[in-house]
């Protein structure tokens, strides 16, 4: 059995005649936190797509958990334990923080008109544990004082953290998260920081992220992969790639630094 969760092999999207993403090739393994950089235009999101089913491949095949998974649904993927976070949190604006969690368990009694009229006590057990797995998540998350509050009404670091949540109310495997950090003040930024190292640590998360903030990647990430023109420049460590000369230049071009904002 491989060590690796995710295998992404010579894997190419086109636009016409654009290639997003170019003959890209690469893996993560269990238990990680894998950071995925680069300038703008470089594939990143592109690749998250491909990779989670919102988009066709051209060619290539995507490996998760030993499984061939290119092109199949992201609703299908969902319930195999590959989930995907957005830069723009999807909540459910006009449900409370606690309803947006109880609403991701999927195949629930409740939603059958056969049990609804005839097995309400089956409906009610249900409701029941997911509630109290909804509150143990807003717990974790620090988001318990905000467990009636409108979706909606959060800031973004919180819409954030919510959107973290989600991704626990289900037996997650791998959770992409694509710049979860943006828009979001440096506190709770920290906070996202902490739930995800406790996520991997903890509950066996692995996790692999699109971020810009180089700070950010540094504290979590290991390795890091650097993309450029829609495949992989480099791999190794956020040092590394911050004295790389081809990441350097792929970035601020050829003579500068790459700092860490």
């Amino acid at each position: 059995m491989s060590d690796n969760i995710l295998e992404i092999n010579n894997l190419s999207k086109y636009f016409g005649g654009l290639a997003a993403v170019s003959e890209c090739s690469l893996q993560v393994k269990k238990g990680t936190i894998t950071g995925i950089i680069g300038p703008n235009g470089s594939g990143k999101t592109t690749l998250f797509n491909l990779i989670a089913g919102n988009l066709k491949c051209s060619a290539g095949s995507v490996i998760f958990n030993n499984e061939d998974i290119t092109d199949v649904p992201s609703y299908e993927l969902f319930s195999k334990g590959l989930l995907r976070t957005f830069q723009i949190a999807h909540e459910f604006t006009n449900l409370s923080v606690l309803e947006n969690l109880m609403m991701v368990p999927g195949n629930q009694s409740g939603e059958k008109i056969m049990n609804a009229l005839f097995k309400s006590s089956l409906i009610s057990k249900e409701e029941k544990q997911i509630k109290e797995k909804a509150l143990e998540v807003a717990e974790f998350l620090n988001l318990s004082h905000l467990k009636n509050e409108l979706a909606g009404n959060l800031s973004g670091g919180q819409k954030k953290l919510l959107e973290l949540g989600r991704t626990m109310m289900v037996n997650a495997k791998l959770v992409l998260l694509d710049e979860v950090g943006a828009g979001v003040n440096r506190t709770l930024l920290k906070d996202l920081g902490t739930a995800i190292e406790k996520l991997n640590k903890e509950k066996g998360y692995t996790f692999c992220m699109i971020e810009h903030d180089m700070d950010f990647i540094g504290r979590l990430c290991d390795p890091v992969i650097v993309m450029a023109e829609g495949s992989v420049l480099f791999e190794g460590s956020v040092e590394e790639a911050k004295k790389d000369e081809k990441v350097i230049e792929s970035y601020l071009g050829r003579g500068s630094k790459l700092s860490n904002n």
